[in-house]
């Protein structure tokens, strides 16, 4: 269907980014959030500190250059849920709530969250919508067009970024099925455009990050309709579609046989695969986007020929400087297909750091090699203005993987009698996931450490106090494995970086992973090792104030490194072996000194899994391998334990139970159980959380209790343990304390009937 164009196209700008960091460079909006939250701020206080994060992010963009700004890239907590709200899908159990926007990302104490869950292949989470034949969908397009607003009051032109229409119903609740709601949807982004339209907006920035996994041929059918459609919209903006974290392969003809005028391409992540689907695209034929005219590109031909390429060669995903001669090949290569050409990054850089001029305490030669959110931005408009003609030259590819043994341990059925003699738990074992609240207090001495202000003795002596109030804690509260607490750790990464060789630490390097919760990535700049013991001391010091057994708590290898901004000079699986065996090191240092279970936690195995299915088996392989690696050193009698959280882990069951863990706890209070349809083979110990920690809300005993039964359901009572969902650390004793004690008491429950099975 050809569509019907503006009155006047303006150009696309040479230079852009698919979007920026949110949080605020010092953590404002983490601030300000907690603070409404807490009740000690108003909703209108929120929203200042959220208008002037805008403004600071559009005038430093415009200062470096950056032609085309966007906008409606700030969120007050995920940029999934607020295409929900501008879509009207709000379940009708959250539109009585107070603030039913904080109520679908937290939950309030009567009503349950929305699901969070992993975003693609990242470390970010996003809020899962609900999207059902009773969904009444209807415009509110309120924020975009307020921030449009406040930017051309600034006297700044935007282009409003937006979810696009495929990828929010295939990432909702019913997946590809709630795609039998496009038509309805696309009603609203119709209208969408027709505002901004009036509004005076020139381009829309639609994100289809879906279409670089694998898709069916209805759903790559249900792209063509949708694009189709928008495009024949008589009154609208330009459309660029981005499609960042990955390559688009098959889905690049269908989408360059539309009507968009802009298509983005991550040319990072996508590599070479991407030019190549470049340069086959012309295969696809046919449609407005096969037509061309005379002093268009010098190719001339093919389906780009018309059509700007925006051209993702600065990684959004990374830290490190940007190679010139790769990017120069990639736009080479790009320009013999595409109209016009566009420099972008390759995906937003909310994946990143704001400022490496923030960080004085890394070493000049790392800092050299560094390129955080503004440097990345400084890069985009040098290439953009590059003369065409300079040097350029083809990667070089990255080394084949070394060859590594995995490690085995005895039997399971071996090392369970064996652990059950030493441990001899009750039925339905209560224990958490491993970090207890941080304090205010012990926030507030581990930043007097790192100023000088307090003594190492002094901040030592506070961490054992703290070991101490969660180990009293946990005894009187009846759980049966207790942990210590981690009070020493500010982060479960970035902790044992800064025990490793080969990381370096930052200083303000926050990147958010959802709401307020933000994390500061280690650079894995050089060759792993372990120079000495990291957590044992800790371990020990618990295990010496109770008779019942204390976890060691560990964060597992493919989690360290998918955690991390990680050297591109080997193989990724070469980098993870290296860590395995630092992490091996430590079992063994654990279990040398009397800790009779030790967790090592991998709630990062399905992150890293690749989008296509073409390159999951591999991935999962060596995966597997490198956590048996790292556990292989551990006797029969000391019981394994690992972790994963908020990523789908139904879907890669099968490698779970290949890590061999004697004992795996799963996210599964937040999604409502679906976990529990997959485990019915499942050959160990599993703890299906009864708890979600990432609200404020408290569980009571009666639906823990009724969690459990639905959990006995799909399990024999002798394999299943009682836990939360993930570790402690961001809620309050107040909140912890109560929902432990409900956990306990549900548990206790079952065991005293007769038949829990």
């Amino acid at each position: 269907m050809p569509a019907v164009q503006p009155a006047v196209q303006p150009a696309f700008p040479r230079s852009t980014v698919l979007g920026y960091p949110r949080i605020g460079p010092r953590r404002e909006l983490k601030r300000a959030l907690e603070s409404y939250w807490e009740g000690r701020s108003s909703r209108q206080e929120l929203d200042r500190v959220g208008a002037g994060l805008r403004e600071r992010t559009w005038r430093r963009l415009a200062e470096l250059g950056l032609e085309g700004l966007p906008s409606n890239t700030f969120s007050l907590y995920d940029h999934v849920l607020d295409t929900a709200v501008l879509l009207g899908a709000v379940p009708e159990r959250y539109r009585r709530a107070e603030d039913p926007y904080f109520a679908m990302a937290r939950g309030t104490q009567g009503l349950a969250p929305l699901r969070m869950t992993k975003w693609f292949d990242t470390n970010y989470h996003y809020i899962v919508p609900e999207v059902g034949p009773e969904t009444v969908f209807a415009l509110d397009a309120a924020k975009p067009l307020a921030e449009v607003r406040q930017a051309r009051a600034l006297g700044f032109e935007t282009r409003p970024v937006v979810v696009g229409p495929v990828t929010f119903l295939l990432l909702s609740e019913r997946g590809a099925a709630a795609l039998d709601r496009l038509d309805d949807v696309l009603d609203c982004y119709a209208e969408l455009l027709g505002v901004l339209a009036a509004e005076g907006v020139a381009w829309v920035q639609l994100d289809e990050p879906a279409l670089v996994a694998d898709r069916t041929a209805g759903e790559l059918a249900a792209v063509r309709r949708a694009y189709e459609r928008l495009g024949a919209v008589a009154e609208r903006p330009g459309l660029f579609v981005a499609a960042p974290y990955g390559d688009l392969g098959e889905a690049l003809p269908v989408l360059a046989a539309t009507p968009v005028e802009a298509i983005g391409l991550d040319l990072v992540r996508g590599g070479l695969d991407g030019l190549a689907a470049l340069a086959g695209a012309g295969s696809a034929g046919g449609g407005p986007a096969g037509e061309s005219s005379a002093g268009e590109s010098p190719a001339g031909r093919g389906p780009l020929a018309g059509k700007t390429v925006v051209a993702g060669v600065v990684s959004g995903r990374e830290v490190w400087r940007t190679e010139p001669g790769r990017a120069a090949y990639a736009l080479r290569v790009v320009r013999e297909h595409a109209g016009d050409v566009a420099v972008s990054t390759s995906c937003s850089l909310l994946h990143v750091p704001y400022d490496v001029a923030a960080e004085p305490d890394l070493g000049p030669e790392l800092r050299a090699r560094l390129a955080f959110a503004e440097q990345k931005v400084a890069e985009v408009v040098e290439l953009a203005h590059a003369a065409p003609g300079e040097p350029a030259v083809a990667p070089e590819p990255v080394g084949a993987p070394a060859p590594v043994a995995a490690g085995e341990r005895g039997p399971y059925e071996v090392r369970a009698a064996a652990q059950a003699e030493r441990l001899r738990l009750p039925l339905l074992p209560t224990t958490t996931i491993g970090s207890f609240p941080q304090t205010g207090e012990l926030r507030a001495a581990r930043a007097a450490l790192a100023a000088g202000t307090l003594t190492e003795t002094a901040y030592e002596d506070l961490v054992r106090a703290e070991i101490e109030r969660a180990i009293r804690t946990q005894e009187q509260l009846g759980l049966d494995v207790l942990v210590h607490g981690e009070p020493e750790r500010n982060d479960m990464v970035q902790y044992f970086a800064e025990h490793l060789d080969g990381f370096a630490v930052t200083r303000n390097g926050w990147v958010q992973s959802y709401g307020s919760r933000c994390t500061r990535p280690p650079i894995l700049h050089g060759d792993v090792s372990r120079p000495g013991p990291i957590t044992v001391r800790w371990a020990r010091h618990a295990q010496s104030l109770t008779d019942r057994p204390v976890k060691g708590m560990l964060t597992g290898p493919v989690t360290i490194v998918a955690w991390s901004f990680v050297r591109a000079d080997l193989p990724l699986r070469d980098v993870v072996f290296q860590v395995a065996d630092a992490v091996r090191e430590e079992v063994r240092d654990l279990e040398a000194a009397g800790v009779p279970i030790i967790q090592v936690d991998e709630p990062a195995l399905r992150e890293l899994l690749p989008l296509r299915r073409a390159g999951q088996a591999g991935y999962l392989e060596w995966a597997v391998a490198a956590y048996r690696r790292a556990t292989s050193g551990a006797a029969d009698g000391t019981q394994i334990h690992t972790h994963l959280c908020y990523s789908d882990a139904d879907q890669i069951l099968a490698a779970i139970d290949g890590l061999d863990a004697d004992v795996t706890t799963i996210e599964s209070a937040r999604s409502g159980g679906r976990i529990l349809g997959a485990v019915g083979g499942f050959g160990r110990g599993l703890g299906p959380g009864v708890y979600d920690i990432h609200s404020p809300r408290v569980p009571g005993a009666d639906e823990i209790e009724e969690l459990l039964r639905e959990t006995l359901k799909a399990l024999p009572a002798g394999r299943v343990w009682v836990n939360p969902d993930c570790g402690l650390k961001t809620r309050t004793y107040e909140q912890v304390e109560a929902a432990l004690a409900a956990m306990v008491a549900g548990a206790r429950r079952l065991r005293a009937e007769p038949s829990p099975a």
